[in-house]
């Protein structure tokens, strides 16, 4: 019973994310929708994989043009609560920016059967759901690998809400199968082990210890970017400084100071970042001003905020960064 109503009060909060949803899609009725891939169809592929939480769909995007004979970089996308993988895809405009630097983009979707509002169980660890989805998206990732020519180390993986918690935890159990995690809205994943818990977590009343992680020992972890807004009303501010200690706190990496960025009109963030033997292990990116959404996302899509900085293209930046780091140590 506590359990059941635990879920409820869960879906009760996620609710309040629904309602949004429903009043940014009215506001921007008027706006008229691009392709949600702005792409032809044939280049946005939907696939199946299987693993221990079942079959999962995804969807997966390779640019056309691609140079043949040659291994290219990949980014993992997971969309968050309310939203589809082709919502998630159309919000980023991740598969425009692909076709731009030439990578390829995979977009696990959760199965509505596993959560009703679309969202991650990453918070399910007390009864093994939220690891089994992890080893499912690792497994959508695997099946990738089988199909596409994917240089398995330049490969990140990046979440929005929900999906940035799951993002993290696939990290934590998997860390050498990614040289770079990003987390945009999310929390951090050890605060919580179950619905009640994550409640708390995502309003930063956090009632729980964090949990070590599992398996990863500190040098094995990928690089982190967090991206936070700081008007966010489903996971709130201080959030995102939990997730960059917590993980600098595994890094042994140190903190340098803050420093406030400007570009343009876009909402100005707050800049810091955390290293251990001169390397960079997390940074964080505190938007002023953004709510519970993509920062510099697409007008037309819900959760997404095209007044903040180019959140896609710093995850890109961030993420081929890490590519470069890998590179230059395998030499």
């Amino acid at each position: 019973m506590a359990q059941q109503q635990a879920r409820w009060v869960l879906r009760r909060a996620l609710g309040e994310g629904t309602k949004a949803l429903r009043r940014s899609r009215r506001a921007t009725a008027a706006v008229p929708r691009k392709a949600s891939v702005t792409t032809p169809r044939e280049r946005f592929g939907l696939g199946v994989a299987t693993g221990p939480a079942g079959l999962r769909r995804y969807r997966f995007f390779k640019p056309v043009g691609l140079p043949k004979g040659q291994m290219h970089p990949l980014l993992v996308l997971l969309h968050g609560c309310g939203q589809s993988a082709t919502d998630f895809a159309a919000s980023t405009r991740m598969n425009r920016l692909a076709t731009l630097n030439g990578f390829m983009v995979l977009y696990p979707e959760q199965d509505r059967l596993a959560n009703a509002q679309g969202c991650w169980n990453w918070f399910d660890t007390r009864n093994g759901r939220a690891q089994q989805e992890a080893v499912s998206i690792v497994a959508a990732l695997d099946h990738a690998y089988s199909l596409h020519a994917i240089d398995a180390t330049r490969v990140a993986i990046v979440g929005m809400s929900a999906g940035a918690s799951m993002a993290a935890l696939v990290a934590l159990h998997f860390p050498q199968r990614f040289a770079a995690v990003i987390m945009h809205s999310g929390v951090e994943p050890t605060l919580a082990h179950s619905a009640a818990t994550a409640l708390s977590a995502m309003r930063a009343n956090y009632r729980v210890p964090p949990r070590p992680p599992p398996h990863a020992l500190p040098q094995d972890l990928p690089a982190l970017l967090v991206i936070q807004g700081s008007a966010d009303p489903v996971v709130v501010r201080a959030n995102g400084m939990r997730a960059a200690q917590a993980w600098a706190a595994r890094t042994h990496a140190l903190p340098g100071p803050a420093r406030l960025v400007r570009r343009g009109k876009r909402y100005p963030q707050t800049a810091m970042d955390w290293s251990a033997n001169q390397r960079l292990q997390v940074s964080l990116r505190e938007i002023n001003g953004l709510g519970h959404a993509w920062s510099g996302g697409a007008a037309s899509q819900a959760y997404s905020d095209p007044k903040g900085p180019d959140a896609s293209r710093m995850v890109w930046t961030f993420a081929q960064r890490q590519f470069e780091l890998r590179a230059n140590q395998s030499v």
